[in-house]
């Protein structure tokens, strides 16, 4: 089973059944959270400037080659957050913005918690 399953990635198996929500709402979901992530980030490329073109190419890339880190690489998240960022850089100033009480953890924490509740109720019928 988990070598068929696995051909479309890794596979997990769930201690409790009643985790299969948030699961949903992590991971089932999470591809579109990526895409609307690049779609951001190219849009506001644009607004400094780039071509739309350029702007989406640029984002796209970022987001593979982040991928292909965190997959060539075991340490946290954070951790690889950190060892590309330079203090008091760009980068740093950036995550200010994003790393702040309203910045992306609670939007994430709220978009996660929707899509759990949705799946919940679409798990009742």
């Amino acid at each position: 089973m988990d070598a068929l399953l696995g051909a479309s990635g890794q596979v997990v198996w769930l201690a409790d059944e009643g985790d299969i929500d948030a699961l949903t709402a992590v991971s089932g979901s999470g591809p579109a959270y990526v895409f609307n992530m690049v779609e951001a980030l190219a849009a506001a490329g644009e607004q400094q400037g780039l071509a739309p073109a350029l702007a989406m190419q640029l984002a796209r890339q970022t987001v593979i080659g982040a991928a292909a880190l965190m997959e060539a690489d075991p340490a946290p998240a954070a951790v690889l957050r950190q060892n590309v960022t330079s203090p008091k850089g760009v980068t740093a100033e950036a995550l200010a913005v994003l790393m702040a009480d309203d910045g992306s953890a609670p939007l994430m924490a709220r978009a996660v918690a929707a899509a759990r509740k949705r799946s919940e109720e679409l798990g009742r019928g």
